[in-house]
């Protein structure tokens, strides 16, 4: 197999056609074409859909691609660091992270990691969905409690725990009666939050009176009193330190666990390993106390 034709297709693939590869690249067209037609032809595969306006990957150019582009990459980067005498990981680094843990704290991981490894560009995008690491091109994703996922490896990094609190000025209700309560989201039913306290288990009936979109945003209307709120204890742990807000139970659900994806073992690049050794160092243990510490700190 011609290797440059090789890299030619994983190319135009990368940037969805040969217009935009050759524009991206000062490379002609007509070659990055020749190329490609040249690998259909060797391999008797057709790689692409082309259609009157758009690229296509077909089914077999899509399964190529996935299986040559880290092998491409670590070969670009071992032959970089051989020229350059070293072995410092290089290049750009693209991570998706969840919401709330981009608030918290991956603007110092970032930065920090910026600081100690200075000739990776790292590129960080925040979203909850699940992303396809493949097609969107990313390196890392970091995701909370991700379903399995034959295509991705990966480890956790950090577990959490929920906790049900509220400001000092609201009481717990007794019996049977609702609390004022403070949700994520228009999809959660509301009727009521089991717990487990030194006292015993109990259920916690609710009201919900304000609903958001972040737990950050929780947090803060928990704090200023508007109602109890169910909340990562990472992030209420100095308010309950303080006695700004009360504990009122453990909820019972499986601890929160937060997983570093990455597509395959094999050919790992430096720029990724890189990362997985810094998420080790910034949390050794992977507990909530360190999270909470480190968003602190």
């Amino acid at each position: 197999m011609d290797l440059l034709a090789l890299a030619d297709f994983n190319l135009v693939a990368r940037h969805g056609g040969f217009g935009k590869a050759a524009r991206a690249t000062g490379r002609p067209k007509a070659t990055l074409s020749r190329r490609v037609a040249e690998l259909e032809a060797a391999l008797d595969l057709r790689l692409f859909e082309r259609g009157a306006r758009a690229l296509k990957l077909t089914e077999e150019g899509r399964a190529l691609y996935q299986r040559t582009g880290a092998l491409l990459t670590e070969l670009d980067e071992t032959a970089a660091a051989i020229a350059s005498g070293g072995d410092r990981p290089r290049g750009r680094l693209r991570i998706s992270a969840p919401l709330l843990f981009s608030q918290t704290a991956m603007g110092k991981i970032a930065a920090g990691f910026a600081l100690k490894y200075s000739e990776v560009r790292l590129e960080v995008t925040t979203e909850d969905r699940s992303v396809d690491m493949i097609e969107e091109g990313f390196d890392l994703v970091i995701r909370v409690n991700p379903n399995p996922d034959e295509s991705l490896v990966g480890r956790v990094f950090l577990r959490d725990r929920l906790v049900v609190v509220a400001s000092r000025g609201l009481s717990r209700p007794r019996g049977n009666a609702a609390v004022p309560a403070v949700v994520r989201g228009a999809g959660d039913p509301g009727a009521a939050w089991d717990v487990t306290a030194p006292t015993g288990r109990s259920s916690i009936a609710i009201d919900p009176v304000l609903r958001l979109s972040s737990l950050v945003m929780v947090r803060d209307a928990v704090r200023a009193g508007v109602g109890a709120g169910r909340l990562p204890v990472s992030l209420v742990s100095h308010d309950l330190e303080a006695g700004t807000l009360v504990h009122w139970g453990d909820v019972e659900s499986p601890d929160i666990t937060l997983w570093a994806l990455y597509p395959s073992r094999r050919l790992l690049s430096g720029r990724v390993s890189a990362f997985l050794e810094y998420l080790k160092e910034a949390f050794p243990m992977g507990t909530p106390d360190e999270l909470a510490a480190y968003i602190l700190g």
